[in-house]
């Protein structure tokens, strides 16, 4: 059987790993010249030799999780006195498992995928050498989706955008916060990256205002030339009215909104479709239910992202083996449903459907359970949830912790 994987970052080395393990002939197609994914470093931004730069990586970025819940189960991230690493570092360990599973000479390098196509029982990739500009193609019995989801920019539309004759930037296009120096800086969006990004360009921008509406953050973990401030109500030409009233002028407006789920090279007829961010129709997040032969990986966050790639790897190979047999189609959607509408009566949104968190635990015992494979070990889960409330409660230091971990169930901060 032959697999295709789109991508060679975390999520299709390790569909590669399992793929290539389980005797499948297996091709890695790979935009870049290096694997990686988002976390290879391109001073690049926008648009080169007709294709959007992919990475959202910024210069001297340190990982907002420790090292020791970024490894796969049976793979971690080499000793370090550090818990919070550099990119670079993840970069090198990405590196040292594809060696270690030899995986590379399965990847095809600067090859952009222009179009998977079904033909009766196969899939027909339709590919572009970056090197020689030669398009080809090939068939394969089975795809893995593995593109990630950090590359497509997601703005949020603010009543009156087109009066404000300042900049606008995307958190997708920054690379260093010296293009912020001396201004005045509105960012919108208080995700992690939002937050994390207030305080980095604080050090070079002369005023920092973060607009957002939740009501859990603190006011003590930004600098001090960092403000909070409720949603923008319009903009103007110089600046921003707030719906508590205020108003504020700048120079520079920085999205820090997020991003979107995108598959250019899938068609219509592929079985999957996109709704505000939510990705349908999937079994168990990953699976195309419409055409099972084609499968996603990597679209739940705020998770374990390797951990969680690998046991959905393991879970799709099980049923590509024949170890498992898949539900019929009916019942891949009804427990869709259920699982979803689950999250609608709990008031979560379209674009909430992949979000995980503290109940990442649950969907991987799901996995797990269903497929008879392999659970994550449940420490990973609790320092992660650990780690995330240091984030939220100590914004400005939370890198200065160090864990270690001591068994399958418990972990400790060491000081």
């Amino acid at each position: 059987m032959s697999v295709c994987i789109i991508g060679a970052g975390t999520a299709g080395l390790c569909c590669a790993r399992h793929s290539i393990e389980n005797g499948f002939k297996t091709t890695v197609f790979e935009l870049s010249d290096r694997i990686g994914g988002t976390w290879v470093y391109n001073e690049a931004t926008g648009v080169v030799n007709g294709i959007d730069v992919h990475s959202s990586m910024y210069k001297n970025l340190r990982t907002n999780l420790p090292k020791e819940v970024m490894g796969f189960p049976d793979f971690q991230i080499a000793e370090n006195e550090a818990s919070y690493v550099r990119s670079d570092e993840i970069c090198d360990f990405l590196n040292q498992y594809a060696d270690h599973f030899e995986l590379k000479e399965h990847i095809k390098f600067n090859t952009y995928v222009i179009r998977v196509l079904q033909r009766k029982a196969k899939w027909q990739v339709l590919f572009k050498d970056l090197v020689t500009n030669k398009i080809g193609f090939q068939y394969f019995d089975k795809v893995l989706v593995a593109n990630g989801h950090y590359h497509t920019p997601n703005y949020s539309q603010i009543p009156s955008m087109d009066r404000f004759q300042g900049e606008f930037l995307h958190s997708h296009d920054f690379r260093s916060r010296e293009v912020f120096e001396g201004k005045s800086v509105l960012v919108i969006g208080a995700g992690p990256s939002g937050m994390d990004l207030s305080n980095i360009i604080s050090r070079s921008a002369v005023r920092v205002t973060i607009s957002h509406h939740l009501t859990d953050i603190g006011q003590h973990i930004f600098f001090d030339n960092v403000q909070q401030k409720p949603d923008v109500r319009e903009l103007d030409e110089k600046g921003a009215h707030f719906v508590d009233g205020s108003y504020e002028e700048f120079d520079t407006i920085f999205f820090c909104t997020g991003y979107k789920y995108a598959f250019p090279f899938l068609t219509v007829d592929s079985g999957i479709h996109v709704e505000d961010n939510y990705v349908q129709e999937l079994y168990k997040q990953c699976i195309n239910i419409r055409n099972p032969s084609m499968a996603l990986i990597g679209l739940p966050f705020y998770v374990c992202a390797a951990q969680m790639m690998d046991i959905q790897a393991r879970f799709i190979m099980s049923y590509y083996t024949g170890s498992n047999e898949l539900p019929s189609t009916e019942d891949m959607l009804k427990d869709t449903r259920d699982r979803m509408g689950k999250l609608w009566e709990a008031g979560l949104r379209k674009r909430h459907a992949h979000m995980l968190g503290p109940k990442q635990i649950d969907y991987f015992t799901d996995l797990s359970n269903t497929a008879g494979i392999k659970n994550i070990k449940p420490v990973m889960t609790k320092l992660h949830n650990e780690s995330s409330k240091c984030f939220n409660e100590n914004l400005l230091h939370f890198r200065e912790d160090n864990f270690a971990i001591l068994d399958d169930e418990t972990f400790i901060k060491l000081n």
